[in-house]
C-alpha cells in the first residue's frame, strides 16, 4: 500500500495503484456546472491529471493557479484538477481567481477517481480526501508521469511535470519522446 506523509505523519493510500507504462483508467467526475468530465482513457491530446485535497488551502490554490498559467502554453493538452471539493465551491474558486485554461472535477460523489488512481486517503486527519499528485497521459491514454507529493502541504515539481507534459502531447510515439 502507497503512503505519503501529513506535516512529517505518515498517510496510507488506498486503491488501485497506477504507475507509469499503465492505461489509465477512465473515470468520470462532476464539473463546476454538475455535468460530468472523464479523466484519464484515449483524448488524442495529452492530459495533465492535478489531484489536490481542496482548493480552499493556500497549496492548493497556488498549484491551481500555476497549472492554470502553464497550461495556456502547451499545445494539444488539458489540465484537469481533480478533488472532493463540491462543484460550488469549484466554480467559485475558480471564478474568483480567473482560472480559465483548465477544467476543475469533483470527486464527491463516488470517490471514483482517488480509488481508481490509488491516491485516497485512508488514515490520518484527512482520511477519505485525495492525496496531492500530478498523472500526465499520453494521447493513447498511457500514463506517462506519476508524482505522488512525499509531503502532501508541499508543492508537485512543476518542471518534470510540464516536461512531461509536452513529451505527452503527440499521437504519433509513446508519449515520452521529447
Amino acid at each position: 500500500m502507497a503512503t505519503t506523509k501529513l506535516k512529517g505523519n505518515e498517510v496510507t493510500l488506498s486503491g488501485t495503484e497506477i504507475n507509469v507504462g499503465d492505461i489509465a483508467p477512465v473515470v468520470t467526475v462532476v464539473a463546476q456546472d454538475l455535468s460530468d468530465v472523464q479523466v484519464g482513457g484515449e483524448k488524442g491530446k495529452a492530459q495533465i491529471v492535478v489531484v489536490v485535497p481542496s482548493l480552499d488551502t493556500a497549496v492548493c490554490a497556488a498549484e491551481t493557479r500555476k497549472f492554470n498559467v502553464e497550461a495556456a502554453k502547451i499545445e494539444n493538452a488539458e489540465v484537469i484538477v481533480v478533488s472532493m471539493d463540491l462543484p460550488f465551491a469549484m466554480k467559485r474558486f475558480c471564478t474568483t481567481e480567473g482560472i480559465e485554461n483548465l477544467t476543475v472535477g469533483s470527486d464527491f460523489r463516488a470517490k471514483a477517481f482517488a480509488k481508481s488512481y490509488g491516491v485516497l486517503i485512508s488514515s490520518g486527519p484527512l482520511a477519505g480526501v485525495a492525496c496531492r499528485a500530478v498523472f500526465v497521459i499520453n494521447a493513447s491514454g498511457k500514463v506517462v508521469y506519476k508524482e505522488i507529493c512525499p509531503e502532501i502541504t508541499e508543492e508537485p515539481n512543476y518542471e518534470a511535470a510540464l516536461a512531461a507534459a509536452k513529451g505527452a502531447t503527440s499521437t504519433s510515439c509513446c508519449g515520452t519522446c521529447h
